[in-house]
């Protein structure tokens, strides 16, 4: 069990340090195969105290939505970067990801004076940084960052569930399940899907 003390090393050592703007940076969305990737940059207050926020893939969609309402009103600074189907079918899903938390840190209404990532490197920033591996179970700053960016994502896919219920998105959010896939191969494409991504790619072979 994760005690609260070392969702706080990184931010704790860099606070002590005279760093006073700690920014945490995560993305969501690198696998589904619609809609785009969305990146969340999260300034926290040094008083800062959520009680279970860790990564939001291990959270409740209910919990998610009241951590993020929490996170929203207390932290410092909170902004989105996103880059759409179109970007990642460009550059690849990789680089897309990339350049949505350049987007995002880019946009932050307070200018942090270290970055917190989640695993990747962000070698072109004007700030000091630290990439992480699983960081949004060790630095509450990514796992803040981790969930506005699942939500913000999941609510997406919700509005797409409105307007095309037959594909499922409200369940499975874009990502790959045999259901997702069932209702492509019955339903066709719609706007947003990801032409490099298998089995999108394929259909689409398949088509010419």
């Amino acid at each position: 069990m994760k005690t609260e003390v070392d969702l706080y090393q990184f931010e704790h050592e860099l606070w002590s340090n005279g760093i006073q703007f700690v920014a945490g940076v995560d993305e969501v969305g690198r696998g589904p195969l619609i809609g785009p990737v969305v990146t969340a940059c999260v300034i926290l207050p040094h008083d800062f105290v959520l009680e279970g926020l860790t990564d939001s893939k291990k959270l409740t969609e209910k919990k998610r939505e009241q951590f993020y309402q929490y996170i929203m009103e207390h932290a410092l600074s909170v902004s989105i970067g996103m880059k759409d189907e179109k970007v990642i079918d460009e550059v690849n899903i990789y680089e897309a990801t990339k350049l949505a938390m350049y987007e995002a840190i880019e946009q932050a209404p307070i200018k942090p004076e270290h970055v917190l990532i989640d695993a990747m490197k962000l070698e072109q920033l004007e700030m000091p940084s630290t990439s992480i591996i699983k960081g949004d179970a060790k630095s509450i700053s990514i796992a803040a960052a981790s969930v506005i960016a699942k939500v913000t994502r999941d609510r997406m896919m919700i509005e797409l569930d409105k307007k095309y219920p037959m594909y499922g998105f409200k369940s499975h959010k874009g990502y790959p399940t045999k259901k997702h896939v069932e209702a492509i191969l019955k339903y066709g494409l719609i706007d947003g899907y990801r032409k490099t991504f298998k089995p999108i790619s394929t259909i689409l072979s398949e088509r010419k």
